[in-house]
């Protein structure tokens, strides 16, 4: 017998890992007399604020492809596992990147490139993982026009994947790891989403409304 896949408890089991990431990173500021004289403790709130923020943000992205399919298979469950996998972890690099770069972790160049590496990594594996949600979500849709907003978003990520490639390219490479050039590539991802966004229109007229 086959029974419907319960989206409820998935996003329910997916909002109790976002929650336990939130409080690991709480945990991990600790109360130790570093982090209570006044030099450091600015500068280890804006470390966890950031990594906070993006944390939000990865799970505003998770809440949106909820609400824009609710289509569930044992291949979303797979990827949305190892999503959540990731984000468990994905924070952790993200504030000793912060903190680095803030002066409040020295680091050597080698070690900040296989900081940028890891970086790439987390974020190359929960965006490939967004990416085959919404291609999977996709190929079942039974809707035209809500197909192609899920191919879109398939697409859309894709280029995030690319990106981060591209950046744990050039920080195996060691290139420009001084001036963080590995980080700085993540900006050509505006232009590269608004020229697929624009190319996609043009393919696609009213796909997006």
């Amino acid at each position: 017998m086959t029974f419907p896949h319960n989206i409820t408890r998935l996003e329910a089991l997916s909002d109790g890992v976002f929650a336990f990431a939130a409080t690991l990173m709480v945990v991990s500021l600790g109360l130790e007399e570093s982090w209570l004289a006044r030099d450091s403790r600015g500068l280890e709130l804006i470390a966890f604020g950031g990594s906070f923020f993006v944390l939000i943000a990865l799970w505003v992205v998770h809440y949106n492809y909820f609400r824009r399919t609710a289509f569930v298979d044992y291949r979303i469950i797979t990827y949305n596992t190892i999503l959540l996998f990731v984000v468990l972890y994905y924070v952790f690099p993200l504030k000793s990147l912060i903190n680095t770069w803030l002066g409040q972790e020295p680091i050597s160049e080698q070690g900040l490139a296989d900081l940028f590496g890891w970086y790439g990594l987390g974020f190359l594996l929960i965006f490939l993982c967004f990416s085959l949600m919404y291609h999977r979500a996709y190929k079942k849709s039974k809707s035209i026009s809500r197909s192609l907003k899920l191919l879109f978003y398939s697409r859309h990520f894709a280029i995030y994947v690319g990106t981060a490639a591209l950046s744990i390219g050039a920080a195996g490479l060691g290139i420009g790891i001084r001036y963080g050039f590995p980080g700085f590539l993540y900006a050509i991802l505006g232009p590269l989403c608004y020229w697929h966004s624009v190319q996609f229109k043009k393919k696609y007229p009213n796909s997006l409304q």
